[in-house]
């Protein structure tokens, strides 16, 4: 599936997030969810990789290890998903380093661990040198 841009690509996700949290509800682990978004975006055609290794880059470029993320969606936006009843500072923490460790622009953190999903959406824009 072609995107003209990453919003549209973020509103794919965020609709696909919503409708698996209203078959699903809350109450299951991390990983039911992970599970369940990368199948139903698959199945519409979208690329997805789940727990993708990422290079963590020093701002001179050397590699400082990896990280995993939950989703990797075509190739361009990291989705970190929760299972938690509210979304912490560190999980806001966690996703911004990601973006700026990995020098990728977009993220979405997903909590389906509360009645109500939340889906929001980071950018992290690479500062002129």
């Amino acid at each position: 599936m072609k995107f003209a841009n990453i919003n549209q690509l973020c509103d794919v996700v965020r609709e696909t997030s919503f409708a698996l949290h209203c078959y699903h509800k809350n109450g299951h682990v991390e990983k039911i969810y992970e599970n369940g978004l990368a199948h139903r975006l698959r199945k519409q055609g979208v690329e997805v990789k789940q727990q993708h290794s990422l290079k963590v880059l020093d701002e001179d470029g050397t590699l400082l290890g990896e990280f995993f993320a939950d989703l990797f969606v075509e190739n361009q936006l990291v989705v970190e998903l929760k299972a938690v009843r509210a979304v912490a500072d560190e999980h806001i923490a966690q996703l911004l380093g990601y973006l700026k460790s990995g020098r990728i622009e977009t993220g979405l953190l997903i909590n389906f661990g509360a009645p109500i999903l939340s889906v929001k959406k980071y950018l992290m824009s690479e500062s002129p040198v």
